[in-house]
C-alpha cells in the first residue's frame, strides 16, 4: 500500500465567491475554475505552481478541510487499512474518481481517491460560472 500524494485540500466555504475572490484578489491566486452546478458552488484556486490544489467547496459541511491523497488501488488501499483498524465515514464519487473518507483519531478529516478520470481536469479548466 502506498499513498501516493497530498493532491487536494478540500476546503468547505460558506461562500465560494467571496472565498474565490479573496483568494485571487487579496493572495494573487489563479482562478482554475468556478462551477456552478447541483445546487452548489466549487472552485479550485492555484495559490502556488507547488504544493496541493486548493477546492472551495460549498456543499461541504464542516470547518475543517478534507485532505484528499491518492492512492493508485483505492480497493485494496481500503483492504490493507481495514486490517489495521481504519473505519471509513463514507464513499461518494469526486468527479476525479472514487474516494472515501475518514477521520484520524484527533479529527481530522481525510480522504483517499483514485485517479480514474484525469481527463476532468481540462473539462473544468477555465470554466467560470460565477
Amino acid at each position: 500500500m502506498a499513498i501516493e500524494a497530498l493532491d487536494v485540500l478540500y476546503m468547505p466555504s460558506r461562500d465560494v465567491e467571496a472565498d474565490l475572490k479573496f483568494y485571487r484578489d487579496v493572495l494573487g491566486a489563479r482562478v482554475a475554475f468556478a462551477v456552478e452546478a447541483m445546487g452548489t458552488r466549487v472552485a479550485e484556486v492555484v495559490v502556488s505552481p507547488r504544493g496541493p490544489r486548493v477546492v472551495l467547496a460549498g456543499h461541504l459541511a464542516g470547518d475543517a478541510p478534507v485532505l484528499l491523497h491518492r492512492v493508485s488501488d483505492l480497493d485494496e488501499t481500503l483492504v490493507q487499512l481495514s486490517a489495521r483498524g481504519l473505519q471509513l465515514e463514507r464513499r461518494v464519487e469526486l468527479p476525479l474518481g472514487p474516494c472515501a473518507t475518514f477521520r484520524s483519531p484527533g479529527g481530522q478529516r481525510l480522504g483517499l481517491y483514485q485517479l480514474t478520470r484525469p481527463e476532468v481536469d481540462e473539462h473544468f479548466l477555465d470554466r467560470a460560472d460565477f
